[in-house]
Order: structure tokens, then C-alpha cells, then sequence
């Protein structure tokens, strides 16, 4: 089946020497995989290759036969040309460790809309706004709305965040937060990606990223802690 879709790149792996495996987000269908042959032997190889940089958001038109094996690109272009995105060390390094956060985060082969127009929206505010420091921990925060286990917020008042329920509770149990951690926690859940006060230190900061890792890990089977986390604590210590 041909379809026209936009598709939001979450990763690409080398394939032998020439090829690529490119995992997207699309639009029309979620999570897809496409086999990208000679990617790395045209003369335009380097043009081909700069489609796949981490989050890039594209227009493709592709073969879905929907069997579970590697789809077909037949058409590729740049959806929203991003001008700071991937030239900018900080963001670039931030949508790296984005895209493996949502690689190991999006795992059913299926449509939510909603998840990819908040994405798309996001990436187009980054890419347009200099003071990103919390952008990614509101990103991650957001995005278990449309996975299905952001906080009960609905006792929002007692002292205690438990991991495990996703809910705030009168008791520490063992996979609660601290007291200090779950404040953190409060202050992260009313911020919105315009509030440009400086809120976090960067241990804060920190904290609130091995949380929300920690969150994750308690609610999606099979997820991973980044790679490149270490390399996104360096860039904003």
C-alpha cells in the first residue's frame, strides 16, 4: 500500500556498508522501519544521509506492506527545516538523547496522532527558542500523558510521589521519592516549555532526569537508560 504520511526519525542504524535501517514515528501508522539501500554509495549520499538525523521531521511517501518486516521508502523530503536543531551542540545533543528515550518508549506499531502532533510541535518550539534548560524534562514528562502513565495529580498536595502507582501519597514506601525529590517533581509538573525563570540548579536538574528515567523504567517493559545520558550530563553541568 502506498502512503503519504510525515514521519518523525527516531533512529538509524548502519546496515552492511552501504545501507540503512531508519526507525520512524509516522503520522498515518506509528512506529516503522524502512530499509534504506545504498544509502552510503550515491553522490548524493551525504544529502540522503542528512534526512536521518535524530528527530528530523519528514514528508515520505513509502510502501507499507504491513507484514512486520522493513518498508520502502519511494519518496523523501524535509517536512520543517530545522535552523538551529542540528547545529546547535546543546540541542543537538538533547534531541539525541530524546530520540533514544522515545526509541525504547514507542514500542507498539500503531497511530497516535496525538503523540506525533505534540512532538512535532515541541521540536518546532526548540528549534525556535534559546533557553531549552528544562525543555527536555517537560518533553519527558508530557509525553507519559500520551503513553498512558503521567502522575494522578488529583492528590497533588501530600508529601510523597510513589513511583510504582504514579501517584502522591501520605507515606514513604519503598519506591517513593523523597520528600525534597517529590517537590522537585511538583515544581516540574506546573512548568510549561515558555516559562523561561531559571527554576532548576543543575544538580536539580539532574535529579529530576534520573527520576523521570526512573519513572519510565517502571512502566514500559524492555526500556533502556540512554546511552547518551552521560553525554547530556556533560553538556549541561
Amino acid at each position: 500500500m502506498l502512503v503519504k504520511t510525515k514521519a518523525i526519525v527516531i533512529s538509524s542504524l548502519k546496515f552492511q556498508e552501504k545501507s540503512l535501517i531508519v526507525k520512524c514515528f509516522t503520522l498515518s501508522n506509528g512506529l516503522k522501519s524502512y530499509f534504506v539501500r545504498d544509502a552510503f554509495s550515491s553522490r548524493k549520499a551525504s544529502q540522503k544521509i542528512a534526512y536521518f538525523q535524530p528527530l528530523s521531521i519528514l514528508e515520505i511517501e513509502a510502501m507499507h506492506k504491513n507484514k512486520g518486516t522493513l518498508e520502502n521508502f519511494k519518496e523523501i523530503k524535509t517536512a520543517v527545516p530545522f535552523q538551529s536543531i542540528h547545529t546547535d551542540i546543546v540541542k543537538s545533543t538533547m534531541v539525541m538523547f530524546l530520540s533514544e528515550m522515545l526509541h525504547y518508549s514507542i514500542q507498539e506499531e500503531e497511530k497516535n496522532e496525538s503523540l506525533f502532533i505534540f512532538l512535532e510541535t515541541a521540536l518546532i518550539w526548540l528549534d525556535h527558542h534559546d533557553e531549552i534548560s528544562n525543555f527536555h524534562l517537560i518533553l519527558l514528562l508530557e509525553i507519559t500523558k500520551y503513553l498512558g502513565f503521567y502522575p494522578d495529580i488529583s492528590e497533588i498536595d501530600l508529601p510523597y510521589f510513589e513511583m510504582n502507582e504514579g501517584v502522591f501519597t501520605l507515606f514513604h514506601g519503598l519506591s517513593a521519592l523523597t520528600e525534597h525529590e517529590t517537590n522537585l517533581f511538583k515544581k516540574l509538573i506546573d512548568l510549561k516549555f515558555d516559562n523561561v525563570q531559571k527554576v532548576f540548579h543543575v544538580i536539580e536538574r539532574q535529579i529530576l532526569l534520573k527520576i523521570l528515567i526512573d519513572y519510565y523504567s517502571f512502566h514500559l517493559d524492555g526500556f533502556k537508560k540512554p546511552k547518551s545520558l552521560d553525554v547530556l550530563k556533560e553538556i549541561f553541568s
